[in-house]
């Protein structure tokens, strides 16, 4: 009797191990078919889903030229192409401007918003005329501590104080004693916070630099004085990747020793630190934040679907130095890092 139901197990481990297998491999044929089909969809120009032809916004507080808002844009647009939707786009970095640019997407009545909160009181009042009139809104990038509360669905992007003490502990290892935060839009709290953060947690003293973002000459010229009359700044961190190459000018022009480091990736900032010229970035991953806002936006439309469960939905921060950057190379130069 024991030979018996030796053999019945035996047989039975044969069959479930067969089975398995067989199930596995229908399940990689499945989804290989799947992958082929969203493929084949991507290169006739089709979305791979057939929800209906939704309309979303994305209104920003960019301003002309930021490279940052191209990745951004680039990973919205891919995720449209894919979910059947209509994607427009505007930007402003005057708060006014930024607030009737979305009044005027509620009046056109799109299916859905994103928007970013780097001034969040001048945009809390249509924030709330957009969810009154039942128009979904996902904000991004800046507001993370603000979104809920103005009646969004979630936010996407780094909490800015928690990428600020990374920053802070980053300088503290690599032994910076005295650090420049180099800050090129005045009002936008979420640079606030990162100075703040990177405050908190360095051991050596931090100083803001306030800088007028729209002009790189200017930039340039206020962190060449400050090398230029302080020589005991060992550090300066730019908020912005098209910073970091101005501050790097500064620091070669005063011959200072200062190294530095900067918020955001790009393909320069990827070149610069392999080469040694940066010291690491700090990478919020702005492809990801604009494809998963269209993205959740569709899942909301379509499956009443909610991520993040009331909690912000991080995308960063990460640091990235010279050996980071190698592997990143190949994404940098398509615009999607």
């Amino acid at each position: 009797m024991a030979r018996v139901r030796t053999g019945i197990r035996a047989v039975g481990a044969v069959l479930a191990a067969v089975l398995g297998v067989s199930l596995a491999g229908c399940s990689a044929t499945g989804g290989k078919r799947a992958e082929d089909s969203r493929k084949a969809a991507a290169a006739e120009g089709r979305p791979a889903v057939s929800t209906p032809r939704w309309t979303f916004a994305m209104v920003t507080h960019s301003g002309d030229g930021d490279t940052f808002w191209d990745i951004v844009q680039r990973g919205a647009k891919e995720a449209a192409a894919k979910d059947n939707i209509d994607f427009l786009y505007a930007h402003s970095d005057e708060a006014q401007q930024q607030a009737q640019l979305v009044d005027t997407y509620i009046d056109k009545k799109v299916d859905g918003l994103i928007v970013t909160l780097a001034k969040p009181d001048a945009m809390k009042d249509v924030v709330a005329k957009a969810t009154r009139a039942g128009i979904p809104v996902i904000t991004v990038n800046s507001g993370s501590e603000q979104s809920k509360a103005f009646g969004a669905l979630t936010h996407i992007g780094q909490d800015e104080s928690i990428a600020g003490e990374a920053v802070g502990d980053e300088l503290d290892k690599r032994g910076r004693k005295k650090a420049l935060c180099v800050l090129h839009e005045q009002g936008n709290v979420g640079h606030e916070q990162r100075c703040a953060g990177a405050k908190k947690t360095f051991a050596g003293s931090l100083e803001n630099l306030y800088v007028d973002g729209t002009n790189m000459p200017d930039v340039r010229a206020a962190i060449e004085a400050k090398l230029q009359s302080d020589r005991s700044v060992d550090a300066v961190v730019t908020l912005g990747a098209p910073f970091a190459d101005a501050a790097v000018q500064a620091r070669d022009t005063t011959e200072s020793k200062a190294e530095i480091d900067t918020f955001d990736l790009n393909a320069k900032v990827a070149i610069a630190l392999q080469a040694g010229k940066l010291g690491f970035a700090v990478d919020q991953q702005p492809y990801l934040q604009g494809y998963e806002a269209v993205d959740l936006l569709w899942l909301h439309r379509y499956n009443a679907d909610v991520l993040g469960g009331g909690r912000p939905v991080l995308t960063g921060p990460q640091i990235i130095t010279d050996k980071d950057a190698a592997e990143l190379q190949d994404h940098t130069e398509r615009g999607t890092r």
